[in-house]
């Protein structure tokens, strides 16, 4: 009867708690600071050396971006038809906003195509 006793009171006092929630030995999100994808590969760092993206508007100094050059903006819009994020192209975040508009406005008088080709 001591036994069940004993048994009873360890199982309600003191639970180990999961490894997920707060407190626990692993981390809640991601891996540790060991990256995206677990821990880090055998044999260093990164295998190939990323440049930073810097906006072809600010080093060309272009100032306005014409809706009827759809030979440049098309450079910005995916096969898909999608115009292409900042992230992905490196362009500031004011020639962006130009971008995406001029792109609009080409795409409302038919110089470039709303959508991608049908596949």
């Amino acid at each position: 009867m001591a036994e069940e006793a004993k048994a009873a009171e360890h199982s309600t006092s003191e639970r180990p708690r999961s490894s997920g929630g707060p407190g626990g030995d692993r981390p809640r999100f991601g891996g540790g600071g060991r990256g995206p994808g677990g821990p880090p590969r055998e044999g260093g760092g990164r295998k190939f050396f990323r440049r930073k993206k810097v906006c072809k508007f600010c080093v060309e100094k272009i100032e306005d971006i014409n809706y009827k050059d759809y030979r440049m903006l098309g450079q910005f819009v995916a096969e898909s038809g999608k115009i292409v994020p900042r992230r992905l192209t490196g362009v500031c975040a004011p020639h962006q906003h130009r971008l995406s508009s001029a792109i609009k406005q080409a795409r409302n008088i038919a110089l470039l195509p709303f959508a991608g080709r049908a596949s």
